[in-house]
């Protein structure tokens, strides 16, 4: 094992090393560049943004994602509370509720649950959840991307928030939004619980020539889009939104299905992200400011 290297119980790899491209891989990255997505269409995309991951659930429904039961195991500020303390959580992206579903019926009576997303349809998931309850549950339609999200959901008051698989579907100018919306919600001390794709992730790998919109930003053929990220430059985003970083790295994993000869190796980064509990003076990005995105 590499010095830099820990091996979780369930075989994951936590490493801070990009991957290293073989010449075939470097060969398909390459081959992607010869057709890529036309300015006029990846501005469609954009647009549309919101109608393509609403098609995206009534397509799937509830079917696509599996609930993470990991995250209590990977994120351990989920359970570090003493049980008569009140946590207030919320979902950024929540899409049916695969992340606030298991921890409900893991019984975590202690929290109050916010979870929302930018599908309509997702939010009527959620809602339709038999595990829905108003009194611990609130969900709602918001755009990360805009302010809206405080509509309903004071600043400063929630203690946990998860972004988990959700930034690599955004736009990389408006990520500097995102962040500042989800440090603006936290409560000092608070914390953002971050998982998403890696660099080099098998799957990047294999998107073929007329999906790419920009370096590592894709179009998948359903017309949703996925970036994949670096840690550097989620330590970059974090930090200029004015978090600490408390641990920020890429996870390794093989996904393995002897029954079907499936045996993919996958990358993700992962990233926790704290709210200082006295707040400095940062200078904030915000949608009418003339600072521009570092990641164009």
């Amino acid at each position: 094992m590499e010095p830099d290297e820990r091996i979780a119980a369930n075989g994951d790899i936590f490493v801070h090393r990009l991957k290293q491209l073989t010449d075939e891989e470097k060969g398909r990255l390459a081959l992607q560049n010869a057709r890529m997505v036309p300015e006029a269409k990846a501005a469609k995309l954009e647009r549309e943004a919101k109608r393509h991951w609403d098609i995206f659930y009534k397509r799937n429904e509830t079917k696509f994602f599996r609930d993470r039961h990991w995250t209590t195991r990977e994120f351990q500020e989920l359970i570090n509370f003493d049980s008569e303390q009140q946590i207030v959580f919320l979902e950024m992206g929540c899409g049916v509720g695969n992340m606030i579903f298991p921890l409900l019926e893991e019984g975590f009576s202690n929290f109050y649950f916010y979870a929302c997303d930018f599908s309509p349809r997702a939010v009527d998931f959620v809602k339709s959840n038999k595990l829905y309850d108003e009194s611990r549950v609130k969900a709602f339609c918001a755009d990360l991307t805009t302010d809206n999200l405080f509509e309903n959901i004071s600043e400063n008051s929630v203690d946990i928030a998860s972004l988990i698989f959700v930034l690599s579907a955004i736009h990389p100018d408006m990520w500097p939004q995102v962040a500042h919306v989800a440090f603006r919600c936290l409560k000092p001390g608070g914390v953002l619980l971050f998982r998403d794709y890696g660099r080099y992730d098998m799957a990047q790998l294999r998107f073929k020539p007329g999906h790419k919109i920009a370096d590592n930003f894709y179009m998948r053929q359903d017309g949703t889009r996925s970036y994949y990220f670096t840690e550097e430059e989620l330590a970059v985003l974090f930090s200029k939104a004015g978090f600490e970083i408390l641990s920020n790295t890429y996870v390794q994993r093989r996904t393995v299905n002897f029954k079907e000869g499936i045996d993919v190796p996958r990358i993700f980064v992962q990233g926790k992200y704290k709210k200082p509990e006295t707040e400095g003076k940062f200078k904030y990005w915000s949608q009418n400011s003339e600072e521009q995105s570092c990641f164009k």
